[in-house]
């Protein structure tokens, strides 16, 4: 059925109905650039009690060619990161929380880039925004992910502010400067990509 200027329902055809859809477009960009705003949209409402005030700009991203310094950060599964582990090595740096839809999505592909990239060197330090650490610490066991995590505590988000967005992506590249940074969920294919800068 469907409603005319008039005013009155009017039944389709069959045939109108059940026309195929048209083919959706490959994944590219500026599809990933206006999904950026959702992932925004819900970390704001769901942000940690430390995060920025709302009358605070928001966090851009970092430029590429600037400098991104490290600092000793303790791991969810009881370690330790030390920023020499990075040093002369390419490093991603991932926001995410257990909450968000869009991690949720991308996560899976950070633990195949870690799988398959770190014995040729590559660093991942995945910077949870969760409220709790035991939620991101249970979301990760729950899903079986073995790449590096932290929770990012206040003093460790003054180190690593969250950029705007979720998930956020950051590379540093071998020199300590930032090789590519993006914000909202990368798809498959730009995950695996990654792997260029090693």
């Amino acid at each position: 059925m469907t409603l005319t200027s008039a005013g009155r329902c009017i039944a389709l055809p069959l045939t109108d109905i059940m026309k195929p859809l048209a083919p959706m477009p490959a994944p590219d960009r500026a599809r990933r650039r206006w999904l950026g705003w959702l992932p925004a949209a819900a970390a704001a409402s769901m942000a940690a009690p430390w995060a920025r005030a709302k009358d605070a700009p928001p966090v851009p991203l970092p430029a590429v060619g600037s400098a991104l310094p490290l600092v000793a950060a303790p791991l969810l599964d009881g370690g330790r990161f030390e920023p020499a582990q990075a040093e002369g090595r390419v490093l991603v740096l991932y926001w995410w929380a257990s909450w968000c839809p869009f991690c949720a999505q991308q996560s899976p592909e950070m633990q195949k880039l870690w799988d398959a990239q770190r014995t040729r060197g590559l660093q991942l330090l995945a910077l949870s925004i969760d409220k709790k650490p035991g939620d991101a610490t249970a979301y990760l066991q729950k899903k079986g992910y073995t790449f590096p995590a932290v929770w990012l505590t206040p003093e460790l988000a003054r180190a690593w502010p969250k950029p705007d967005g979720l998930p956020v992506t950051v590379v540093r590249g071998k020199d300590g400067r930032v090789v590519q940074a993006e914000k909202g969920q990368l798809f498959p294919e730009d995950v695996a990509q990654l792997a260029r800068w090693l």
